[in-house]
């Protein structure tokens, strides 16, 4: 997202920044590489100069927006855990994640332009969200709720065969996400 020394943002900047991400999200989603930059700067309410301010390139805005909300949904882990009990929190993570997926089965073709411009937006993206989901895996092993031998690798692939298996039934996605816990789940023998 920038160079770590990068001053930052004024309230007003982050604001149109953060207005552009969203629309741009939403937009590359909706219309995958065929959104228009003048589109995007519109749907945020701000003009095309504050769009290239921010993103002086489309494959810049694109690999902002898949980083944006890679960074939420790990971000949301630790938050989760503070809000509620860590079997609660694990499940809702597993809908942020899905919600997470979908929305890049929806951007695919835009991610795949900026891939072909030489950009790897998947660097660390695994080890990232492994790093999410692992503490949530842990504490509700260690609260009882769910089974220690699990690895987080193995739960959030199937968590991506999920969201690839209902990417347009959110429904059946839950209804495949609480399948997932279960087999989570401490037995009686």
């Amino acid at each position: 997202m920038g160079a770590t020394n990068e001053r930052p943002l004024r309230a007003d900047a982050q604001r149109n920044r953060d207005l552009l991400l969203d629309a741009a999200g939403k937009a590359f989603t909706d219309c995958g590489p065929d959104a228009t930059l003048e589109g995007i700067a519109k749907n945020a309410g701000v003009g095309i100069g504050t769009l290239y301010r921010h993103f002086p390139t489309r494959e810049a805005l694109v690999e902002a927006v898949y980083r944006s909300e890679l960074a939420a949904v790990c971000g949301a882990a630790p938050e989760l855990l503070a809000a509620m009990p860590p079997v609660e929190a694990t499940r809702a993570w597993m809908d942020r994640f899905v919600d997470f997926m979908t929305r890049k089965i929806g951007m695919a073709d835009a991610l795949r332009a900026l891939i072909a411009s030489g950009a790897d937006p998947y660097a660390h993206s695994f080890e990232l969200l492994v790093g999410a989901i692992q503490p949530l895996l842990e504490a509700a092993a260690a609260a009882g709720e769910i089974r220690p031998d699990f690895a987080a690798d193995d739960v959030l692939m199937s968590l991506s065969g999920v969201a690839l298996a209902a990417s347009s039934n959110r429904e059946q996605a839950g209804r495949l996400l609480d399948l997932l816990m279960d087999g989570l789940r401490y037995r009686a023998s």
